[in-house]
């Protein structure tokens, strides 16, 4: 709006905000209306006339068997974004090649070297010119309405700084991967509704957090609280930033409409030396950095029992040997993450009261139950 009347700019400003309200509302009841294409079409109109509003990032390694269905369903958008940036760390695939080839519209931040998801996605983070960050598993292939739902919501809920999708299992999306983060009373990040039927989280609330495979982000929220921790490389690295987003009053809203078809475990696999070095030894420092001092009383003996459980089960995996040298780079990581504590919790603005209602009691026999379920399947 630059070089623009001062009252024409303030004018086209209130017609913005108009059309932004309008698009939620309409977001909010397309599936009421009877003429549900109608609907469609004029929630696809209105987010071709509020260009700008969102980036979209997705980190890739050695991901190209996933990446056509990923981008072909971000082509497919109701809402369009601003860009689609692909931030790949080192791939040896022919995932950079596939991509220019296939999808020029596409943004490539091509990196020499693994750099991690966090240093990845922080890359891409620093450059953002909008107001909104989506960020997008390259295995992971987004309802044609996925963008606009999660835009509607933070529209609409202007307490919300970020935003969390439903996310099922693409060859059985009856099933839910996750509806939203949890964190427990022992420290420890839960996949919300993983393994339980789609149609019992239909509801829009308010949750702990968002995994960021498929979650939308303010821009002005990420740049207050800072980005992902680098030193995680991956795992934790969103429940982390989860953490911190509600120590400084930032709300996460959960979007049932907001659906992603999830592959799952696409890079790293699951309980792989990898995904259980990286996850044991960073819900440490989630734990450390964030716990505010009045609620880790009631959550350090709960937190060690559920490490003594863990411990135990990979033992019995094979993987104890993993799970101990994590705990011992935790250790050997505390002084970096208690200086990280000091600037945290000087920042924190809500009561610990909320943040210890935000938190889910643990049960270990469900998890372990559900863990060798999926082993013996």
């Amino acid at each position: 709006m630059k070089g623009l009347p001062p009252a024409m700019t303030i004018w086209l400003g209130k017609l913005r905000s108009l059309l932004r309200k309008l698009y939620a509302c309409l977001l909010r009841n397309r599936k009421k209306v009877f003429q549900k294409n109608l609907a469609d079409s004029a929630v696809s109109l209105l987010a071709r006339l509020m260009p700008g509003l969102v980036n979209v990032v997705i980190v890739n390694w050695n991901g190209k068997a996933f990446l056509s269905k990923c981008l072909d369903g971000l082509r497919s958008q109701l809402y369009r974004p601003l860009c689609v940036k692909v931030v790949d760390n080192g791939s040896e695939d022919g995932s950079v090649g596939f991509i220019a080839q296939h999808f020029p519209e596409v943004n490539i931040v091509a990196l020499s070297t693994n750099h991690g998801f966090s240093r990845a996605n922080n890359i891409a983070l620093e450059n953002a010119d909008a107001g909104y960050i989506a960020l997008l598993n390259n295995d992971a292939i987004p309802h044609p309405s996925w963008l606009g739902d999660l835009v509607g919501a933070l529209e609409s809920h202007p307490e919300a700084g970020f935003a969390a999708s439903r996310m099922v299992f693409y060859d059985n999306p009856g099933l839910i991967d996750r509806a939203g983060d949890v964190y427990t009373r022992a420290g420890t990040g839960l996949l919300r509704g993983r393994g339980k039927p789609s149609d019992t989280y239909e509801r829009e609330e308010y949750v702990f957090g968002a995994c960021a495979g498929a979650a939308l982000y303010r821009t002005e929220m990420l740049q207050e609280i800072g980005f992902f921790d680098e030193d995680f490389f991956l795992l934790y690295e969103d429940v982390d930033l989860s953490f911190r987003a509600q120590l400084r009053g930032y709300k996460c809203i959960y979007v049932p409409d907001a659906v992603v078809y999830h592959i799952g475990s696409g890079s790293i696999g699951e309980d792989t030396p990898t995904s259980v070095y990286y996850s044991h030894r960073n819900l440490e420092w989630v734990y450390i950095k964030n716990m505010p001092a009045g609620l880790i009383k009631r959550t350090i003996v709960p937190h060690l029992i559920y490490d003594l459980a863990a411990f135990l089960f990979f033992v019995a995996k094979g993987r104890g040997g993993d799970y101990l040298r994590a705990k011992w780079d935790a250790f050997k990581g505390i002084r970096a993450a208690l200086q990280k504590r000091k600037e945290i919790q000087k920042g924190k603005k809500v009561r610990d009261l909320y943040i210890w209602n935000l938190l889910e009691k643990e049960r270990l026999l469900p998890r372990l139950t559900r863990r060798l379920a999926k082993k013996g399947s």
